[in-house]
């Protein structure tokens, strides 16, 4: 088996004092004789451990004997949620705990699975020293309990058991300074002897990252540390051995290597933030907490070198007294110790904490600083104060919103805040509430506003008794009162006031009708100042929509312009409204308005009217009816029931025409006869009203007889149209129709006018300007209409010019071929001819137009005549009768350098 080597004598305990004092872990190692008894060899077993115990942590192994290599054992614990112990006999924490000076007991028990048989033993556990640096005298050693040795079966009934090292974690301190490669342990095994054995580790540390931290030597099985470690970073390393032959099999199970790294204390305490910021109300008592400072330190939390304490180095200020506050140690809670906080004399704090590991060994331990800083808050211990007994102000009347006094108070407080912001009331000499008290946000001061207005002749002085308190009320044990008092002497100003008129407005009920010059009412106004010398006022008109009043600029007196008719366009709901304006002659002017509303009454003098104008019926009596109505201006009792009938003169409206009444405002106007021929008749309609006296008035209704189907609908619609029309339309029309009329005439005189100086007008060309020298462009293509109109003027020769040749009409050509013959053409002499070559033209468009075989008007028709008995003669020798020798040519010489080339050609007699 894989163990530990055991060494006997002298040299062999001297091996295992010296491993002890390295590992700080003492190995306790016997060489027992080969005798078995079943069982615990000890009724109670002692270890040591470290002081913090971790959940998972393996605390010892412990040992039992059993005889027989075939039993199955299986170990428990009394202390189950504590205390694990496996199948091999390890113990384990189940939980994280600290162990307390007293030892801690518990029983491992030990049962055989088949017979059932139980053992039992008791360990207690004893915490190591608090240093590890004490002395070898002082620590006690650990006594290794070990498990039962595999049993190696032999051809003989004699059986020898082994027994194998368990090595329990392996304390190394960190930091260390070597020499390196440092050896920790020798892992052997007994069939070295026989075997040539080679040995490994693995696990993180040796094979796995970090490597290289842990070697062995695979001869010897020196287990050695290549470096410094650093618990920071790793705190422990768990690695295991093998041993194995030369062909690489497994000779013993794997053995676990627990490598504790022991800390030291290598770093210093870290603030959490290097400057911290509370707050403490004035005023405190002792004993109230402030803030809560924190550190930490990388070390061992569990150990001295992470324990840290704190302390208070200074304060400033140090008023009122230089230990104002205290810290706790341990949790870094700062609190005050002494009275006297008070911000308006000392408003922040300073202090230095220092925290310390080591437990806060000053000589051991180290430290380090960090700033607290603390603000005192503000408490409302100061009322407001007014800066003077009485405040004086003055104010004009008839003002509000006007400020006439500022109340200032002085706070010791923190400016802007509850415990200074003054809130002003009035205690007295304002019963009727015409001022207020604002508060400036700003300067705190006390804003004395009137909100109502004031009358000089009823009050000319005011003294108001006014208070400041603040927003919050005081802190408790505060002496002073909680608010300050003031009076405020506001003086009232007179000033020139308007006059009013009273009533405003006024009411005048009158029937309407009234003449003008008629005398309506007095409207008059008062002047408020009783105390200043003002003559009389005067009045003036300022609003008289219909323009039916007047007023006396002295007296006030209304009169009328012109009568008052309640039907007018001015008059809403029977009433009228009219302004007028009274001045003073103060400093400065001052006026005021008056309204006069005349309720108008009414009386009969509107006569109704007929309602429509005009209606519509058939020439039959079925169906004719005509419904109208009467509208009367005048309200009740001077309008309906109206009565309604037909006049005696002429005859034929009785005659003809029915009328009957079919409710109070409406009336049905019907045919008497059986037939009247269509047309537009004027039906006078007299209308008299319920008034009295009655008023009576004779309309016109004009009514549109017209042919009608079945349903009552006229089918006459030309003349309906006809009918439709009234006066003013029909001139209209027959004016625009004239309009249109002279229009065309001038401009069928225009044209005539302009054909007859068309062809009235010679050809009088200039040699240079000879319209052969010339381009004309014709770009009309078809005989349409637009080309019968032709100026031939242009075509004649000018030694035989016809001014008074007038163009006769051409002939519209047919678009269909004919089935008479084709007629023939015109031919024209070759010889010279003087005349007129436009009826040339002429007779060879009417054969064109009469020709079937012609293309169609809209086509372009070429005319290709070269000068049979022109001038010029013939440009082409196709249709000459000679190939031009015997015609003279030099003229072409004369015509200009346009025609130098057909001269050079055709002139110069045989050149």
């Amino acid at each position: 088996m894989c163990r530990l080597e055991c060494l006997s004598g002298e040299r062999g305990w001297r091996v295992l004092h010296k491993f002890c004092l390295v590992f700080q872990a003492p190995i306790k190692a016997t060489c027992e004789d080969m005798s078995c008894k079943t069982g615990f060899p000890e009724d109670v077993h002692s270890a040591m451990v470290s002081r913090s115990v971790q959940g998972g942590q393996p605390l010892l192994n412990v040992r039992f004997r059993s005889c027989d290599g075939n039993k199955k054992i299986h170990f428990g614990s009394s202390e189950p949620e504590d205390f694990r112990v496996g199948e091999d006999g390890v113990v384990y924490a189940e939980r994280s705990f600290q162990l307390s000076a007293e030892p801690t007991e518990f029983v491992v028990s030990a049962q055989d699975k088949e017979t059932q048989e139980e053992w039992q033993m008791r360990v207690k556990l004893t915490p190591e020293p608090a240093f590890a640096g004490d002395s070898e005298k002082d620590q006690k050693k650990i006594e290794d309990i070990i498990f039962p040795w595999q049993q190696y079966k032999h051809s003989s009934p004699l059986k020898r058991q082994k027994r194998d090292w368990v090595i329990p974690p392996i304390n190394l301190p960190e930091n260390s300074r070597g020499p390196f490669p440092q050896e920790l342990v020798r892992i052997r095994s007994d069939r070295d002897k026989s075997l040539s054995l080679r040995y490994s580790v693995t696990g993180p540390g040796a094979d796995q990252p970090p490597t290289g931290i842990f070697i062995i030597n695979p001869i010897s099985g020196q287990l050695s540390v290549t470096k410094p470690l650093d618990r920071e970073q790793i705190a422990s390393f768990h690695l295991r051995a093998h041993a194995v032959d030369v062909n690489g099999n497994q000779v013993e199970n794997p053995i676990d290597i627990v490598i504790n790294v022991i800390d030291m204390n290598d770093n210093r305490p870290e603030f959490l933030h290097q400057v911290w910021n509370g707050t403490v109300p004035e005023g405190s008592k002792p004993g109230t907490y402030v803030m809560t400072v924190t550190a930490i330190d990388a070390d061992d939390p569990n150990a001295q070198n992470g324990m840290l304490r704190y302390r208070i180095l200074s304060q400033a200020p140090s008023s009122p007294s230089p230990n104002m506050f205290t810290i706790n140690n341990e949790t870094g809670d700062i609190i005050t110790v002494a009275a006297g906080l008070d911000r308006e004399k000392v408003q922040q704090y300073t202090l230095i904490i220092q925290a310390t590991d080591m437990e806060g060994n000053p000589t051991y331990g180290l430290s380090n600083t960090a700033t607290a800083v603390i603000t005192v808050t503000d408490v409302n211990d100061n009322p407001p104060e007014f800066t003077a007994m009485t405040f004086y102000g003055e104010v004009p009347e008839n003002r509000v919103d006007v400020i006439v006094a500022n109340l200032t108070v002085t706070d010791k407080d923190q400016p802007h805040t509850p415990a200074w912001n003054a809130m002003y009331r009035m205690t007295g000499g304002d019963s009727t509430g015409r001022f207020t008290i604002l508060t400036d946000p700003n300067s705190n001061d006390g804003l004395v506003t009137v909100v109502k207005p004031i009358d000089f002749e009823t009050n000319r002085m005011f003294v108001l008794t006014v208070a400041a308190e603040n927003q919050v009320p005081l802190a408790k044990g505060i002496q002073h009162p909680p608010q300050s008092t003031a009076t405020v002497s506001i003086t009232v100003i007179d000033v020139n006031e308007s006059p009013y008129f009273f009533p405003n407005p006024k009411l005048v009920r009158q029937e309407e009708g009234l003449l003008a010059g008629s005398m309506l009412t007095t409207f008059t106004a008062q002047d408020p100042d009783r105390y200043m010398q003002q003559t009389s006022l005067r009045y003036s008109k300022l609003s008289d929509p219909a323009n039916w009043l007047k007023i006396d600029p002295v007296n006030g007196q209304i009169m009328t312009t012109a009568v008052l008719d309640r039907e007018s366009i001015y008059v809403q709901n029977n009433m009228y409204n009219a302004t007028f304006l009274a001045s003073d002659n103060g400093i400065p002017p001052m006026s005021g308005t008056g309204t006069l509303q005349i309720y108008l009454l009414d009386i009969n003098d509107n006569a109704p009217q007929v309602n429509p104008k005009e209606a519509t019926t058939c020439e039959t009596l079925q169906p004719n009816a005509i419904n109208i109505t009467a509208v009367d201006p005048d309200i009740d009792p001077n309008a309906g029931p109206f009565a309604f009938e037909l006049p005696d003169t002429p005859a034929s409206i009785k005659r003809n025409w029915t009328i009957v009444r079919i409710s109070g405002d409406h009336a049905q106007l019907s045919l008497r006869i059986r037939f009247l021929e269509a047309g537009i008749y004027d039906v006078p309609i007299v209308i008299t009203d319920s008034g009295n006296p009655h008023a009576s008035s004779t309309s016109v209704l004009k009514v549109k007889v017209c042919q009608c189907d079945i349903n009552g609908d006229c089918t006459d619609v030309d003349r309906i149209v006809g009918a439709g029309l009234g006066t003013g339309a029909i001139i209209a029309i027959l004016l625009c129709i004239i309009i249109l009329l002279i229009l065309v005439l001038m401009f069928v005189v225009w044209m005539k006018r302009r054909d007859k100086e068309r062809q009235a007008k010679q050809l009088l060309i200039d040699p240079e300007d000879d319209v052969r020298d010339n381009i004309l462009k014709y770009d009309e293509e078809g005989g349409g209409e637009e080309d019968q109109d032709y100026d031939l003027s242009q075509l004649q020769q000018p030694d035989t010019v016809e001014p008074d040749a007038i163009k006769p009409v051409g002939i519209r050509r047919l678009d269909e071929r004919p089935i008479h013959a084709e007629p023939q053409y015109p031919v024209r002499s070759a010889a010279p001819h003087p005349g007129d070559i436009g009826d040339f033209i002429n007779e060879g468009l009417k054969a064109a137009d009469n020709d079937p075989t012609a293309p169609p008007y809209d086509s372009l028709l070429v005319f290709d005549y070269e000068g049979s008995g022109s001038t010029a003669g013939s440009l082409s020798s196709l249709n000459s009768s000679s190939s031009g020798g015997e015609q003279d040519y030099d003229y072409l010489n004369d015509w200009g350098p346009r025609f130098k080339k057909l001269a050079d050609m055709y002139g110069g007699g045989d050149d």
